[in-house]
């Protein structure tokens, strides 16, 4: 394990140390490290060390004169991951729905330095069934000045379908002063950036060579599952596909939220298992293993 590194992430990032592991989780637009929290959690107690950082312009509440650019969206991604990897030998990294994009694009840029990738919910188009077909109209916008006239709000049921699990998100997030309505906005120049992220990303996908894992429900209210379908068939890796049947959106806070972290625990290993050849305990011999005559073997 490389030296540790002290560096003071962005005030609302989540980062929890551990071993030479690094996971670095990248949030969905308009959203905040909270959505992943769980997740995040759940690797940490397996020693990970795991970085959720706040991307300004990315992140709810930072990007209030809507300027940001997905450029400078990426380029805090490429910053937290270089943060990590001053204390981490192996990387993975993952995205909810917009912050996948940004791990795709990282994936194909920094290659030889991210061993896999884990994706909930991707998001290439925002067309699943809650968003209004309306907004397709959007899509005519040719430049920034005229998007940022636009302003769109998340439909409910907000990407969650646990009432509970929402009106709980739904608090933890608001912060000082911010209401429900605030959350669920996103301005027409994000959307904008988003898209134009979009752009750039969909022709590298079949340089991304690294074993990818991705979660997506399948009746996801805000991205259908197609997004899904067109990653399996365009990314240049093993792809594993995991369909939920009892989650929206945020797949990582929803109902399946356990199962998500599973996975995710097991996906780690795995890649784990592959990148770092077994090594031999010191001073342990290896043993000729026993002859067994079960007719199962």
């Amino acid at each position: 394990m490389k030296s540790v590194h002290k560096f003071q992430p962005p005030r609302g990032s989540l980062f929890i140390p551990g071993g030479s592991t690094g996971v670095l989780l990248l949030h969905s637009l308009g959203g905040s490290p909270l959505e992943l929290k769980f997740v995040a959690q759940s690797l940490a107690r397996q020693g990970h060390t795991v970085y959720c950082p706040v991307i300004p312009g990315l992140t709810f509440g930072t990007d209030v004169s809507g300027m940001s650019t997905w450029r400078d969206w990426y380029n805090a991604v490429e910053h937290a991951f270089d943060d990590l990897r001053t204390s981490c030998d192996t990387i993975i990294v993952g995205g909810a729905s917009a912050g996948a994009v940004l791990a795709l694009r990282l994936a194909s840029f920094r290659s030889d330095e991210t061993s896999g990738l884990m994706l909930f919910a991707p998001t290439l188009a925002v067309n699943g069934w809650a968003i209004p077909r309306s907004i397709k109209l959007f899509h005519l916008v040719s430049d920034k000045w005229t998007a940022r006239l636009f302003k769109f709000r998340t439909p409910a049921p907000h990407g969650i379908k646990d009432e509970r699990v929402r009106n709980f998100a739904l608090e933890a997030m608001k912060g000082d002063g911010a209401t429900a309505a605030d959350i669920t906005a996103r301005s027409g120049g994000t959307v904008y950036e988003f898209m134009r992220l979009v752009r750039n990303v969909k022709p590298l996908l079949s340089k991304i060579c690294q074993h990818t894992l991705i979660f997506h429900p399948r009746q996801d209210d805000q991205s259908d599952i197609k997004n899904t379908m067109h990653l399996q068939r365009k990314l240049g890796g093993m792809v594993e596909v995991c369909v939920l049947e009892d989650s929206f959106h945020l797949v990582t806070l929803d109902r399946q939220r356990g199962y998500v972290a599973d996975r995710s625990i097991d996906f780690v290993d795995r890649v784990l298992s592959r990148v770092r050849p077994a090594q031999k305990p010191i001073g342990v011999h290896a043993q000729k293993p026993k002859q067994s005559h079960s007719a199962a073997e």
